[in-house]
């Protein structure tokens, strides 16, 4: 079993910032893929930022030159660094990470239980 725990949210007014992180644990072999999605009222849930084995980074273009995620791979942990932030980033923050597990070659997907951003205008 994987768990994913997030931290790092809450309430902040337009223009500031928030630091994201989530720590995996539990029987990880390697995790490859690591990411953010969010979720705001009504909407569907959207890549934010992943981040590859290889350091590869995909983005959406809502938040290009203001997000930026990194990992560490010692600690299992992603990050997400939010600058300059506008009220329409509000949302619950998802993390995600491909995992392979101790018990075999496959990999899974696992979820961190959301972390609420907000910000105010």
């Amino acid at each position: 079993q994987v768990q994913l725990v997030e931290s790092g949210g809450g309430l902040v007014q337009a223009g500031g910032s928030l630091r994201l992180s989530c720590a995996a644990s539990g029987r990880i072999r390697s995790i490859s893929d690591m990411g953010w999605y969010r979720q705001a009222p009504g909407k569907q849930r959207e890549l934010v930022e992943t981040i590859t084995g290889g350091g590869s980074t995909n983005y959406a273009d809502s938040v290009k030159g203001r997000f930026t995620i990194s990992r560490d791979n010692a600690k299992n942990t992603v990050y997400l660094q939010m600058n300059s932030l506008k009220p329409e980033d509000t949302a619950v923050y998802y993390c995600h990470c491909r995992v392979r597990i101790n018990t075999g070659p496959w990999e899974y997907d696992y979820w961190g239980q959301g972390t609420q951003a907000t910000v105010s205008s």
